[in-house]
C-alpha cells in the first residue's frame, strides 16, 4: 500500500517586529488569526481569500556586516560579509531565537512576502532574511505608510511582484560603507593611542567625524568670541494708566558719546508726543505636516524629550496603528490618505471631537504642504485610530502629531504689528507690538503655538506721553549659541549629512563616547582635541563634503542612475590613501589623543573639592567591585565614599546646599536623573516627608533649635530600625537623642 504525505504548505509573510506581524496578521485574516509560537518567538497562521498565510516577524537587523576572517588588529580592512547578528554580537543574541524560528517556517513556504518598512533599512532587513535565511533570490514586496486594515488589505492586494532592488542596494551601500569607514578609522584612532603604550577604544564614521567637527567649530567661535559694547537708549513713560517703554530709532549706539548726547538732549523733558502710528496686518500661513526632523524639534520645544526618544515614541505609535511610518522626510500629505475619513475617525475621540468638526464643516480644505518630498512615504499624520494606555510622553507626541495634522489644514492666522513713533524733544523713540486678530490654525495647534503677544494702548497721533524716566542701557554682543539635541539635528539635515534614522543616534554615540556632553551641547577635552589632532594630520577623515559625495551617489543608486560596486570601489581607495596618510603620523597622533583622553577623564570624573582635607579632589573611580568616588590624594588622604551600582553616575557640578559635600546625578533607565549628595551622614538622608524639610530648614538655620547637650548641633528627626526619634546634627560626634512625644513638638 503507497501512503501519500500531504504537506500543508503557504505563503510566509515576514515582518520587522512582533507588533507589526500581529497587526498585519490581524489585518489580513478574514477570520481570525491564529498565534503560535516557536521557542517563544510568535508567529500567526490565518486564511486570506483561498490562500493560506503564515506572518513571521524579525526583531529589525537579523544579519549584519562583519569580518570574513578576523587576522588580528589590523587596517584597512575591506573583506567582509553578512552574518547572522547573533554571532557577531553578544547584546544580539536574543534575535537567534527569532532566525531559527524563520529558518522553520520557511521549509513549508511556497511563497515568500516581505512587510517590513518600505525604506532602506526595512529593505535591508527583508533582502537578507529572503536571501540568507530562505534561501530565495525574489519575492513580493508589501508597501504602505500606517499599519491599518484597510491599508495592509489594499498593499498586499497591490504587493508588488519583486523586492524593491534601489532601496535595497542603496541601502547595503549605506552599511558597506559606514562599515569601511567605522572599523578602519576607529582602529587607526585606537591603534595611534596604543602607539603611546596605554589604551582605550577609540571610535569615529562616515557621519560621526564631519557632526563632531560641526560641534567643535561651535565651540571655537564661542570661545574666540570677543563681545563688543553697545549702548541703547530707554525711554519710560506713561499712557494714562499703562506703562509705555520704547528705544531711541538709532537701537544700537556703538559709540558711547553718541548715546549721552540723546541723553543729555532729552534727560529733563516731562513729556513726549505721539507723531506717527504705523500699522501692518500680515497673514501667517498654517505650519507644514510633520516630517521626523520638525517633529523631533518640536517635541523638544515642547516637551524638552530628546530627539532619539521621540523617533523611539514615534516609532512606538507606527506600530499600535496610532499614526503612519514616521522615518519620512517628507512634508505633504497627498489626497490618498483620506483626509475626510481621517477628520471623522479623530471625531470619535473625545479630545478631538471640536476641532475636527471644524474642518468637516467647511469644504474640505487641503493641506499645507511643504516642498520637502519623501519617494517612500508621505508626511507624518494621525491614523484616527484612538489610542489606548499611552504613557504621559507617548501620550505628549500623540497629541502634537494630531494637532499639527489639524492645523495644517486650518486656515492662516491674520496678525498685526503697530509701529509707533514718539517725539521727545525731537529725538524719535520707537514702540511697536504685535497682537493676533485672526487666530485661525492657532486654533488648532493650541497649547503649542508659542508666539509673543504685545497689545500696545489706544494710541492715537499726538497723544502725550508722560516722561518718567530717560535712561542709558550698557550691553554687548552675544556669543553664537550652543547646539542643542534639536537643533543639531536640524543642522545636520541641512547640511546633508547622515539620514533622518541616523542622526539622532549619531549625537547619542558622541555623547557616550565622551566627545560631547550638556544639554546645550558642548564638545569636550576628547571631543575638541581629537578634531583638531585629525584637522592637523588626517583632515580627510572629517571631511563634511566627502560625506556629502557619498549621500548623494546613494541617492543615485536608489534611483537606479548607479551601481552599488561603483561607489563602493571609489570608498575604498578614498579611505586607503587617507589610511596611508594616518600612519605617516601615528605616533604624534597618538600622543596628542591620549593627553586629550586623560584631561577628559579628569574632567568627567570631578566631582569637588574633598571636604575632609580641602586639598584633594573628590572623583569618581572604578575598582575591583564596582565605581567609588574618593579623594585623589590617596594614601595621604584616605576619603572614600560608595555609590550605587544600579544607576549611570555623573557629576552635579555643584555642592549640597545643606552640607557642603559634592552631589552626583544617579541616571537610571526611562526616569528622571535624581541628584543627591555623597555625604552618607547629610542631614537630608536621615528624615523623610515633612519632617524632612524641617530638618533641612534646621540644618541651613532657618529654624534655630539647638542641641541642649553640645550647643552646637540642632536637633533633627531621624530614624533607626526601632523607629523615629529626635537627635543631634552633629552625630556622631554628639550622640544626644530625645524621644519622639508628638507631631506637633516642631510647631
Amino acid at each position: 500500500m503507497i501512503y501519500q504525505i500531504l504537506v500543508f504548505m503557504y505563503e510566509l509573510i515576514i515582518t520587522e517586529k512582533p507588533n507589526a506581524a500581529k497587526r498585519i496578521a490581524e489585518s489580513l485574516a478574514d477570520g481570525k488569526s491564529i498565534k503560535e509560537t516557536i521557542n517563544g518567538v510568535p508567529y500567526y497562521k490565518l486564511t486570506h481569500g483561498n490562500k493560506d498565510i503564515v506572518v513571521a516577524c524579525a526583531v529589525g537587523h537579523l544579519y549584519g556586516l562583519a569580518e570574513k576572517e578576523k587576522k588580528g588588529w589590523r587596517f584597512p580592512v575591506f573583506d567582509i560579509e553578512w552574518k547572522p547578528v547573533h554571532e557577531t554580537n553578544k547584546s544580539a543574541a536574543f534575535s537567534k531565537k527569532y532566525l531559527n524560528a524563520i529558518k522553520k517556517l520557511c521549509k513549508n513556504a511556497n511563497e515568500f512576502t516581505v512587510a517590513t518598512d518600505y525604506d532602506q533599512e526595512g529593505s535591508v532587513i527583508g533582502s537578507n532574511i529572503i536571501k540568507f535565511a530562505c534561501n530565495q533570490k525574489d519575492a513580493y514586496r508589501m508597501k504602505f505608510s500606517t499599519l491599518t486594515k484597510d491599508e495592509i488589505r489594499d498593499s498586499y492586494k497591490n504587493k508588488m511582484r519583486h523586492l524593491d532592488l534601489g532601496q535595497i542596494e542603496s541601502g547595503e551601500a549605506r552599511h558597506f560603507l559606514d562599515f569601511f569607514n567605522g572599523i578602519n578609522y576607529s582602529r587607526a584612532l585606537t591603534a595611534a593611542i596604543k602607539s603611546t603604550g596605554t589604551f582605550k577604544i577609540m571610535s569615529t564614521g562616515r557621519v560621526q567625524g564631519p557632526a563632531l567637527k560641526i560641534i567643535v567649530d561651535r565651540e571655537k567661535e564661542i570661545k574666540a568670541f570677543v563681545p563688543k559694547p553697545f549702548w541703547q537708549v530707554q525711554l519710560i513713560g506713561e499712557h494714562g494708566v499703562r506703562e509705555v517703554i520704547a528705544f531711541h530709532k538709532g537701537d544700537k549706539f556703538w559709540e558711547k558719546s553718541k548715546a549721552d548726547e540723546i541723553i543729555e538732549k532729552t534727560k529733563t523733558e516731562k513729556d513726549a508726543t505721539i507723531c506717527k502710528i504705523e500699522k501692518k496686518e500680515f497673514s501667517q500661513a498654517a505650519p507644514f505636516p510633520f516630517d521626523l526632523t520638525s517633529l523631533q524639534v518640536e517635541a523638544y520645544r515642547c516637551f524638552n524629550i530628546a530627539p532619539k526618544e521621540t523617533m523611539d515614541i514615534a516609532q512606538e505609535l507606527y506600530t499600535s496603528g496610532l499614526i503612519s511610518y514616521p522615518r519620512t522626510s517628507s512634508q505633504q500629505l497627498p489626497p490618498t490618505i483620506g483626509y475626510k475619513k481621517i477628520f471623522n475617525d479623530l471625531a470619535k475621540q473625545k479630545n478631538y471631537l471640536g476641532l475636527s468638526k471644524k474642518l468637516l464643516g467647511n469644504p474640505m480644505p487641503s493641506p499645507n504642504n511643504g516642498k520637502k518630498t519623501d519617494p517612500a512615504h508621505p508626511a507624518i499624520f494621525p491614523t484616527g485610530i484612538a489610542p489606548k494606555g499611552l504613557k504621559d510622553k507617548e501620550a505628549n507626541v500623540y497629541d502634537l502629531i494630531v494637532k499639527r495634522f489639524f492645523a495644517t489644514f486650518a486656515e492662516p492666522a491674520v496678525r498685526e504689528t503697530v509701529f509707533v513713533d514718539i517725539n521727545c524733544n525731537n529725538e524719535i523713540f520707537i514702540t511697536k507690538g504685535t497682537r493676533t486678530i485672526e487666530k485661525g490654525w492657532h486654533n488648532f495647534y493650541a497649547p503649542y503655538v508659542k508666539l509673543e503677544e504685545v497689545e500696545l494702548p489706544d494710541f492715537k497721533e499726538k497723544d502725550e506721553i508722560k516722561v518718567k524716566k530717560i535712561e542709558l542701557l550698557s550691553k554687548e554682543t552675544q556669543a553664537p549659541k550652543r547646539f542643542t539635541p534639536a537643533s543639531i539635528i536640524k543642522e545636520l539635515e541641512k547640511r546633508n549629512l547622515g539620514t533622518k534614522a541616523t542622526r539622532s543616534e549619531i549625537i547619542e554615540t558622541l555623547l557616550q563616547r565622551g566627545y560631547i556632553q550638556g544639554k546645550a551641547i558642548e564638545a569636550t577635552n576628547l571631543g575638541f582635541s581629537t578634531i583638531e589632532t585629525l584637522e592637523k594630520y588626517c583632515p580627510k577623515i572629517i571631511d563634511e563634503e566627502l560625506t556629502r559625495h557619498f549621500e548623494i551617489e546613494m541617492d543615485k543608486i536608489r534611483d537606479r542612475q548607479m551601481k552599488k560596486e561603483e561607489l563602493l570601489e571609489e570608498a575604498k581607495a578614498a579611505i586607503s590613501k587617507i589610511i596611508i596618510d594616518f600612519k605617516k603620523n601615528e605616533k604624534e597622533i597618538g600622543a596628542e589623543l591620549q593627553k586629550a583622553n586623560r584631561e577628559t577623564q579628569d574632567e568627567m570624573s570631578f566631582l569637588g573639592i574633598c571636604p575632609v582635607c580641602k586639598e584633594g579632589n573628590i572623583a569618581l573611580r572604578r575598582g575591583k567591585f564596582g565605581s567609588f568616588a574618593a579623594c585623589n590624594r590617596y594614601p595621604d588622604c584616605k576619603t572614600i565614599f560608595s555609590i550605587p551600582k544600579n544607576a549611570l553616575i555623573k557629576p552635579a557640578k555643584k555642592d549640597c546646599e545643606v552640607c557642603s559635600y559634592p552631589k552626583v546625578l544617579a541616571i537610571k533607565k526611562a526616569r528622571q536623573p535624581m541628584e543627591f549628595c555623597l555625604n552618607p551622614k547629610c542631614p537630608t538622608k536621615l528624615v523623610e516627608g515633612e519632617a524632612g524639610k524641617q530638618a533641612k530648614a534646621i540644618a541651613k538655620g532657618e529654624v534655630k533649635r539647638k542641641c541642649p547637650k553640645c550647643n552646637q548641633g540642632d536637633i533633627v528627626l531621624r530614624s533607626s530600625i526601632y523607629g523615629k526619634f529626635y537627635g543631634c546634627s552633629l552625630y556622631p560626634k554628639c550622640r544626644h537623642t530625645e524621644k519622639l512625644q508628638n507631631s506637633e513638638e516642631f510647631k
